[in-house]
């Protein structure tokens, strides 16, 4: 049975949601122009695969479906090489977590930050800084730490993905909190 592609209106993308995929495509992909280029292609692709629109979503909701897929691509070319410092034993980590709830230990807590939530300048500032203390993390660790906390992905999900053992991921995430803890702290407090 063919499917009625009549839902999909294509000379509507641009103006109807190319700002949307812009700006999920910026929260995920530091680079401005390679955030563009996602967009871009991700029309690209729509256009192509129109006919496997079944219409049991929004086109909205599709396009961002395959904007996700490229920005996951993205992510796994950007962390295909893996550094064997980027994936190592925790336990010189351990003392910061407990290790029966993975939450931090009393001692190791962060501080307050001191954002104010009525203060959107003060919010936007501080946006800034985490966008700038995520981009410090190795490429892997990124884009793990950014489908986990960002995309709430199922670890499992990511692990497929990105092509790491159950253990590396946790190992990641464990190591990304602590980088971006000591920059926020360094950077914000």
């Amino acid at each position: 049975m063919p499917i009625d592609t009549s839902l999909l209106k294509p000379q509507h993308w641009v103006s109807a949601h190319a700002d949307y995929l812009y700006a999920f495509a910026r929260v995920r992909i530091a680079d401005e122009e390679q955030a563009k280029d996602l967009v871009q292609e991700t029309f690209l692709a729509a256009l192509q695969r129109a006919d496997k629109f079944e219409g049991k979503s929004s086109e909205r909701t599709w396009l961002t479906a395959i904007l996700k897929n490229k920005i996951i691509d993205v992510y796994r070319k950007k962390s295909a090489v893996v550094v064997s410092s980027d994936i190592t034993d925790a336990a010189n980590d351990q003392n910061f977590f407990d290790v029966n709830d993975g939450h931090w230990n009393e001692a190791h807590r962060p501080k307050q930050f001191g954002l104010e939530q009525n203060n959107p300048l003060e919010s936007k500032e501080f946006n800034q800084i985490l966008k700038a203390c995520m981009q410090k993390l190795p490429p892997l660790w990124l884009s793990v730490f950014t489908m986990k906390h960002i995309d709430d992905e199922a670890s499992e999900t990511i692990c497929a993905e990105l092509k790491v053992s159950s253990s590396n991921f946790w190992v990641i995430i464990h190591r990304a909190k602590l980088n971006l803890r000591a920059c926020l702290q360094k950077n914000w407090i």
